[in-house]
């Protein structure tokens, strides 16, 4: 038996090869030349040498070439790594080394960050730069020009022979401690998540329009909007970088039907006075996931524009979608709705125990066809989160007695800004490398536009002298720009408890 993600794209190409299947800006790519493109980039791809199981970088924001890259690495049988297009040089070196690629396909106006992380890490042999003038052929010294490669190259025809279980992508994601790890998803985890969205959650086919302003390089972009509405014949309207204005202007344009966003868009959209209920009439299902949905932002936009958000839940580590309100079904704001089909979840307590009891708090476990099949070469951290078969997400949630599950809180001290995972151990490990920092503790505080804003409370060095604009600064040399803190308190000492661990707790207040 075999499976092999460009299922989707292959079978929509037969079936709708001059149908739109991309739209960015004034150019529009079809089924048949997105196909056609990406066969062309996996015959590329070998004859850079690249073998079966190997593994291509993305680092590339939502343009065309992204899913290009994206399904010509599966015809390559190569899995991809999509890589936060905000990460720095350093950050990206790392990942580069972590995830063993050997290619990476890097847009222009990120090649000076990813020049550096290339330099630095020898076993990734190939830069691959992709131009905004797709008819530019340039690349800098010791590296490929994305357009050549693709008109020199022979298409790889026939359906690569991947077995379900084979790692098709490697999400990045990190957690409390150590650094990040790379999720491998496989081929059937990311076929049947995107065929499931697209025929039991949301009614989406050849019709549907939707707009991707989700990043790509995320699972919830790549699952529910790039995969299945390809897979269905859609067409997917590209926004590289969300704006209100935009946004509302590419939904008026082309009648965008389904729109899939973090919270901070929906309030950004609601807030927008840009943003007339009339330029929006054609959106008939929305979508929120990656941090909780407040609910008076969700009955809000609901009543203003007419629509029903419907929201989700999900991790990486699940292809993304794990839980999901219904259509069928009257949805419960502020819930995360029902487990997904084939999939089944339980609450347990900080002894393993199960909880069966209405509204107790636990950690969700999750156990299902959704569940990555592990971290790449990190066994220590699929033996912490994956116990009897099931995957532990570090997130506490009760249960109502309609089996509807609402998100209370995290284990981990995760912080969500602006549907960003944050991860303060990361943080503080930077601010702990500065010459005045003794202590150092990241903490979340509430934004009503970002959910969450990122604060740092620090203790200084006896006699040493630093502020916090120096403090912030010294963050975003080292950090992606939404990791870095946006208010540093300095303080004499750092509350602790008697083992001398830092009670971020009382910091919070």
């Amino acid at each position: 038996m075999s499976l092999n993600l460009t299922v989707l794209l292959r079978e929509a190409a037969a079936a709708h090869p001059d149908r739109p299947a991309l739209i960015l800006g004034p150019h529009t790519v079809t089924y048949a030349a997105l196909h056609g493109l990406s066969q062309r980039f996996g015959g590329a791809l070998r004859g850079l040498g690249l073998r079966p199981g190997q593994h291509v970088a993305l680092l590339l924001p939502n343009v065309p070439q992204f899913t290009v890259a994206y399904f010509g690495a599966q015809y390559a049988q190569a899995a991809v790594v999509p890589l936060n297009v905000l990460l720095t040089a350093d950050e990206l070196a790392y990942h580069l080394a972590d995830s063993e690629a050997v290619a990476v396909v890097v847009w222009e106006g990120f090649l000076e960050a990813a020049q550096a992380a290339f330099a630095r890490t020898p076993a990734c042999a190939h830069l691959i730069v992709v131009r905004a003038d797709p008819r530019d052929t340039s690349a800098p010294e010791g590296a490929h020009s994305f357009a050549a490669l693709l008109a020199g190259a022979a298409p790889i025809t026939e359906m690569p022979a991947s077995a379900p279980d084979d790692t098709a992508v490697l999400l990045y994601t990190s957690g409390t401690t150590g650094r990040s790890k790379g999720a491998a998803l496989t081929h059937f985890n990311l076929f049947f998540n995107a065929h499931y969205v697209r025929t039991q959650l949301l009614p989406i086919g050849p019709q549907t329009v939707a707009l991707c302003t989700l990043p790509l390089f995320h699972s919830f972009g790549q699952t529910v909007i790039q995969n299945a509405v390809l897979g269905a014949g859609g067409t997917i309207v590209l926004l590289p970088r969300f704006t209100p204005d935009d946004a509302v202007a590419l939904m008026k344009m082309h009648k965008v039907t389904l729109f899939a966003g973090v919270p901070t868009m929906y309030f950004a959209l609601l807030h927008h006075p840009g943003a007339n209920p009339a330029d929006l009439a054609s959106l008939t299902h929305c979508v929120s996931g990656g941090a909780a949905m407040p609910v008076e932002v969700m009955r809000a936009f609901d009543e203003r524009f007419g629509v029903n958000i419907l929201e989700g839940y999900g991790l990486s580590e699940t292809s993304p979608v794990a839980s999901f309100n219904r259509l069928d079904r009257p949805k419960k704001p502020g819930s995360i709705g029902l487990p997904i089909w084939g999939v089944e979840f339980r609450l347990v307590d900080g002894e393993g125990e199960l909880i069966e009891t209405p509204d107790t708090p636990g950690e969700i476990a999750i156990k299902g066809h959704n569940v990555m099949k592990g971290y790449f070469r990190r066994p220590e951290a699929d033996a912490e989160v994956i116990k009897d078969g099931w995957f532990h997400t570090g997130d506490v949630a009760v249960r109502d007695a309609d089996g509807f599950y609402f998100i209370v809180d995290r284990k981990k001290d995760m912080i969500i800004r602006g549907g960003f995972n944050v991860y303060p151990r990361e943080i503080e490990e930077v601010l702990y490398g500065h010459p005045a920092v003794a202590e150092a503790a990241v903490i979340g505080v509430p934004d009503d536009r970002l959910g969450e804003e990122v604060k740092a409370v620090v203790a200084l060095k006896p006699g040493a002298a630093a502020d916090g604009a120096a403090l912030i600064a010294y963050c975003r040399e080292r950090l992606a720009a939404y990791k870095a803190p946006r208010f540093v308190e300095i303080i004499a000492a750092l509350p602790k408890g008697p083992t001398g661990k830092i009670l971020k707790r009382e910091l919070r207040g």
